[in-house]
């Protein structure tokens, strides 16, 4: 499938309608020629509602603590392809906590378009999504090392949820050691 078709296809697909409840709202940012893929696990209802990826206290973290970068610099699709496990907020449970982002999603779209995308390189967000990408490897050995998707660089970073201060708190060494590196890792991509 061409990247343009397969744009049309995400954001049109109504695939999980019956299980959300609502209208799905699928996300799609990005181009075919993106210098990063990123991948998380799913919109936020403030994304939901906005259609624009990491508009919540999360993205505010992740661009503006983690990756020290503009919203204009992360907001143009030459620089990022911002995906998730799931393009829609799959809306909550019934405890009020965000529902996991539905499987099928995750094998429908996402391993087609990194496999569309010309990157550079990959930046995995959270557990559960790097569990999909790394099924065997322990988390915290995932963030702390280089991998690799597609014979190219993949970084995994916890998620910037201000949910995750206990892991965050767990492992200084991220902020102090390694942060510094994906940032250098991230302006090289970037400005190359």
């Amino acid at each position: 499938m061409d990247f343009e078709d397969l744009k049309n296809s995400v954001e049109n697909c109504k695939f999980c309608k019956e299980k959300f409840g609502f209208t799905p709202h699928p996300v799609f940012w990005g181009e075919k020629d993106s210098k990063i893929v990123q991948i998380s696990q799913a919109p936020s209802s403030t994304v939901h509602k906005t259609g624009k990826p990491f508009t919540d206290a999360s993205g505010k973290t992740l661009k503006k603590e983690w990756y020290k970068i503009s919203d204009e610099e992360f907001y143009d699709t030459k620089n990022f392809f911002i995906g998730a496990m799931a393009h829609c907020y799959p809306g909550k449970d019934k405890h009020g906590n965000d529902k996991l982002p539905p499987k099928c999603c995750f094998d429908k779209w996402i391993l087609k378009e990194i496999d569309s995308v010309n990157n550079k390189m990959y930046i995995i967000i959270g557990a559960r999504a790097a569990k999909c990408f790394f099924k065997d490897k322990k988390f915290t050995d995932l963030v702390f090392n280089n991998q690799e998707i597609n014979g190219k660089v993949a970084v995994v970073l916890p998620h910037p949820s201000p949910l995750n201060k206990k892991w965050l708190k767990d492992h200084p060494l991220f902020v102090e050691k390694r942060l510094p590196e994906i940032r250098i890792m991230i302006q090289e991509c970037l400005h190359n």
